[in-house]
């Protein structure tokens, strides 16, 4: 009886594909493992600025306003970067000849921004309105963390999909009072005109009719379109 011969150059597929079969699992086990470390979801992620900006000044011990420099959050999808002009409202009586303002001074002159390092960047294929979020109480602290607190502006949140998911499926965990969006921790100001604060809890915020009911869309189509 004749013997069937495989041609030769099977034996080196035989070899690349024991080694497929051997590697492959421990590629995705690296591969999963990777992709829930903290490198792989930029949690801590802190580039350099062009410009020492101490947010645990400006937000935190001076108590400025996030949509004084961010002022299209509540209208448009995109948190604006402040122009120098925005800077040198303050800075021109402000520390004025300090040399960490040159880039502002600079910028201003040429009627122009500081090139800005972006913090949080979402990949292309993701979908995210600022003003959809903002305009039904989630604070700027749900994402961004405690920004009155960081004297420069890291990555605190993973910013991942199952992170956002989670948030849709349970968005009364992270709403409040419309006039307190971007108020910082568990303090929340009891109306415009009163001039204190006065804390409230996870669990008193979710028994008061803050806002009006939300229903978040969990189908693939809200972030990815």
């Amino acid at each position: 009886m004749a013997r069937f011969l495989f041609p030769e150059w099977t034996e080196t597929f035989k070899k690349w594909l024991l080694l497929l079969v051997l590697g492959a699992p421990v590629y995705l086990i690296a591969l999963a493992a990777y992709g829930v470390s903290p490198e792989a979801i930029r949690i801590g992620y802190q580039p350099e600025q062009p410009v020492p900006f101490d947010h645990a000044v400006h937000a935190g011990e001076l108590g400025m306003d996030c949509r004084y420099c961010h002022d299209t959050v509540e209208d448009a999808a995109h948190a604006a970067v402040p122009p120098a002009e925005t800077c040198m409202n303050c800075h021109e009586g402000i520390l004025p000849d300090s040399p960490d303002l040159v880039p502002v001074r600079e910028s201003y002159a040429d009627g122009g921004s500081v090139e800005w390092t972006r913090v949080h960047n979402l990949p292309d294929y993701v979908y995210f309105d600022h003003s959809a979020h903002v305009s039904r109480g989630v604070g700027c602290e749900s994402c961004h963390g405690r920004v009155d607190q960081m004297e420069e502006v890291y990555q605190a949140k993973p910013l991942t999909m199952e992170w956002c998911l989670d948030c849709h499926r349970d968005p009364d965990a992270e709403r409040r009072p419309l006039d307190a969006v971007t108020a910082m921790g568990e303090e929340y100001p009891q109306g415009t005109d009163q001039g204190f604060i006065h804390p409230i809890t996870r669990e008193e915020r979710l028994e008061k009719d803050f806002n009006p009911a939300v229903n978040p869309l969990t189908d693939c189509s809200t972030c990815h379109r």
